[in-house]
């Protein structure tokens, strides 16, 4: 009966981590070097892809620009191309050793509209929260049927669920309201 809770528990983890990377690269005015971090870029001739994290460092010298810094100098056209072609509309230009990218100012309007597509990442990680709390009571009436579980051991691990699912969901909405002020944040 703990094994359920317990994996349960592990598996909506990982919807908030899911949740944390993807909310991450919604942009807001500020440069933050998740921006970037994850983009594919084609290097060494196309032959391999690797992620911006992978191929160099990327830190932010102001709030308005991100610094990407290639270990391998060679690379560093390469890594250009393939951030200018994520279409995340960020223009990066070569400058000397490293790749600078000015972060433009949001417009209202389009502050609204990353709200919008906040808001939909949000839902997305509540439905799949009330996805695993549906299946663990599935497995909690399996669980009733073969093992001859009391109807109190059923109730409590369906209050144990619920009791879960609360928790997860209500910090999906912190995590919301936080990026929401990161957004309206001028």
């Amino acid at each position: 009966m703990d094994e359920l809770i317990a994996s349960t528990k592990q598996k909506m983890l990982k919807v908030i981590d899911v949740l944390k990377t993807d909310l991450s690269t919604v942009r807001t005015g500020r440069a933050a070097p998740s921006l970037v971090e994850n983009i594919f870029i084609e290097a060494y001739g196309g032959t391999q892809k690797f992620r911006v994290v992978e191929l160099a460092h990327v830190s932010s010298s102001d709030p308005q620009t991100l610094l990407v810094t290639p270990f391998d100098p060679s690379i560093i056209g390469e890594i250009r191309k393939g951030i200018q072609e994520a279409n995340v509309g960020l223009n990066p230009v070569i400058d000397g050793q490293v790749v600078r990218i000015s972060i433009p100012p949001l417009s209202q309007e389009r502050r609204e509209q990353l709200i919008q597509l906040v808001h939909q990442k949000l839902e997305g990680g509540k439905i799949q929260i009330r996805q695993m709390r549906h299946d663990a009571i599935n497995d909690v009436k399996k669980l009733k049927d073969s093992e001859n579980l009391s109807e109190d051991n059923t109730l409590h691990l369906e209050k144990e669920i619920q009791k879960l699912t609360d928790e997860f969901t209500l910090e999906i909405e912190n995590l919301g309201k936080k990026k929401e002020e990161e957004l309206l944040a001028i």
